[in-house]
């Protein structure tokens, strides 16, 4: 079937423009991956817990890291746990709004012989998890000792390790605390895993 001389000059035009190279790929050369990843460059870290949740939110730039905000939701004990549960929503939802994270990432719960720890860490990960939601993001777990795996190189690490390396990979002129800086370490081994070279992609929750 022929063509006319219009169709032939816009298809010369269309091939002159550059093409993808391969599919997925865009004319600039950028794979969609990383496309993704440039959406995905303010990451939540949470790490839940009903007395001390850690969140930390982190920028993803050049020459490197830059952490926005970090700290840890406090709940003393004499609080009943429907309170804390609510301070922790509260918290986070405020943190989100102020600084529109672009995707979340939240550290797993850890294996727990009593049956009621675990209950209660999986009722203040359900507290951070609503607020998240809340706010549309996407929500990607990993697992305790991939995250020291990630950051410190040994994924049975002391919190004082990774607290320290994380100060160290994000510039940070204090030593963040102990929970604050476990949820920033997620977000960065969240930006480790975005990677599209990536051979252990985050469980979605």
């Amino acid at each position: 079937m022929g063509i006319s001389v219009k169709q032939f000059e816009a298809l010369k035009s269309r091939l002159s423009s550059g093409k993808p190279s391969r599919t997925g790929d865009k004319p600039d050369g950028s794979s969609n991956s990383e496309s993704r990843q440039e959406r995905h460059s303010v990451i939540l870290g949470i790490d839940p817990s009903m007395r001390g949740t850690g969140y930390g939110i982190v920028r993803f730039e050049k020459p490197h890291p830059v952490a926005l905000a970090h700290g840890r939701v406090s709940c003393p004990s004499a609080w009943e746990h429907s309170r804390c549960l609510l301070q922790i929503f509260q918290t986070l939802r405020d943190v989100i709004k102020e600084h529109r994270p672009t995707v979340c990432a939240v550290e797993g719960l850890f294996f727990a012989q009593n049956l009621k720890t675990a209950l209660i860490m999986g009722e203040a990960r359900g507290a951070a998890l609503a607020a998240v939601a809340e706010a549309g993001l996407d929500v990607y777990e990993h697992a305790p000792r991939r995250v020291k795996q990630a950051i410190v190189g040994y994924g049975a690490a002391q919190k004082l390790a990774v607290a320290k390396m994380v100060q160290r990979m994000l510039k940070m002129p204090d030593l963040p605390d102990a929970d604050a800086a476990d949820a920033l370490a997620v977000a960065l081994t969240h930006a480790q895993g975005a990677s599209r070279f990536s051979l252990s992609p985050a469980k979605r929750c």
